[in-house]
């Protein structure tokens, strides 16, 4: 983070930044972090590449070979594409905010986009089965093993999962998930999963007010995501599943073997509520890589 000492204008504004991300555009605090860290970078170096003092003026006159210096000394600590384009998109974003112009056009690193490979339903069902039992307690055990359904069988992520209040109670046949800038969706709430969800309420020791969460730590707070990761990282081990296998995987299976049985990239695209289409169209290619492996492993010539 920035040196306190330092009083360029432009820490300044990229103070006002963050409440900015955070209050109007309501990004999530991890996104704010990052990104008022990086506006934070960027007046570092630029203290160092132009000799004096930033603020407004200094950041309205860059241009894209400043940029590009910028990103090459990000590079030597290690970056890669995927983190440098990060890098770059919070870079335009505190440029455009701080000047109300955009920032010099730069081509960003050149990135080959990994495609998510699905986590087998025999494999998830396992894997939630050993995460409970290795829980300290049965209900923590009822716990995590409804979590991890839940990721799969709604295609929540971690955190919209963990956001849920005991507002979504009683529990029907649809779940009103909240999950990026605030946006809400329905999900439904498939039987085996509600089962699960109630097996673990019938059990915890913690029952929820509609503001309290519906999952808890053991001690009855908010419960870490931390946690969830960890007990799958040890049942995985276990079952001697890959590394990939995540709670985010379960998620991505949930849209890969949906759009497998035939389900619609718009109605997909609700469920899991991305806010463009094209984040979804990566389930294509993941279908596709899946249907490539059984030929490879079944056709007699291939």
């Amino acid at each position: 983070m920035a040196d306190p000492l330092k009083n360029s204008p432009a820490r300044a504004i990229a103070a006002r930044w963050h409440d900015h991300l955070l209050r109007e555009r309501r990004r999530s605090g991890h996104t704010v972090r990052a990104y008022t860290a990086t506006a934070h970078r960027l007046v570092d170096f630029l203290e160092t590449h132009l000799g004096g003092a930033v603020g407004q003026p200094e950041l309205g006159a860059l241009n894209a070979a400043d940029l590009r210096a910028f990103l090459a000394a990000r590079r030597t600590a290690g970056l890669t594409n995927a983190s440098a384009a990060r890098e770059l998109s919070a870079v335009r974003g505190f440029i455009a905010y701080a000047t109300g112009e955009a920032a010099p056009a730069l081509k960003g690193p050149k990135q080959t986009r990994s495609v998510p490979r699905p986590v087998a339903p025999a494999d998830v069902t396992g894997l939630a089965e050993e995460a409970a039992g290795n829980a300290s307690e049965p209900w923590i055990g009822a716990r995590d093993f409804a979590i991890l359904l839940l990721l799969y069988g709604g295609g929540l992520r971690v955190g919209e999962a963990l956001g849920l209040t005991g507002a979504a109670l009683p529990l029907g046949e649809v779940l009103t998930v909240t999950g990026k800038r605030a946006k809400t969706r329905l999900v439904p709430l498939l039987p085996q999963v509600r089962e699960a969800i109630e097996r673990y309420l019938e059990l915890c020791p913690y029952q929820p007010s509609r503001d309290e969460p519906l999952f808890r730590g053991a001690r009855g707070g908010p419960l870490n995501p931390e946690l969830v990761r960890r007990a799958v990282r040890h049942a995985r081990r276990a079952l001697g599943l890959g590394e990939r296998t995540t709670p985010h995987a379960l998620r991505h299976s949930f849209a890969t073997h949906l759009l497998g049985r035939g389900a619609d990239l718009r109605a997909l695209q609700e469920l899991l509520g991305h806010a463009s289409l094209s984040s979804t169209q990566i389930y294509t290619a993941v279908d596709a890589a899946h249907l490539l492996d059984i030929y490879r492993t079944a056709h007699p010539r291939a």
